[in-house]
């Protein structure tokens, strides 16, 4: 069995799916208190490094995604499949799962 390198690049999300690099969790608070790992909450922001081609409509065309790569975007606390590469987190979620645009 041939051994396969996953990277960034190498990630095509089908269909509605993007690809989405998680945004580090805050360290402390705003009172100034550090956090241990295990009271951190799971981070809902991110950049969208890859998106699908669209979802297929009755008519078999696609449609096209409302976010592109390079969006940062808030999406739902349980959400996606989590993908660790690396040091970094990403999160690979539907586009029904992006709650918003942020800018």
């Amino acid at each position: 069995m041939a051994a396969i390198t996953i990277n960034v690049s190498t990630v095509k999300p089908l269909g509605d799916r993007v690809f989405v690099k998680v945004s580090p969790s805050e360290e402390k608070t705003a009172g100034g208190i550090l956090l241990p790992d295990t009271a951190k909450e799971k981070p809902q922001v991110g950049e969208v490094v890859s998106v699908g081609d669209g979802k297929l409509n009755e008519k078999g065309d696609r449609n096209p995604l409302d976010v592109k790569v390079g969006d940062k975007v808030l999406y739902s606390k349980y959400a996606g499949t989590d993908i660790k590469l690396g040091s970094e987190e990403y999160v690979l979620l539907s586009e029904k799962d992006i709650l918003a645009i942020v800018s």
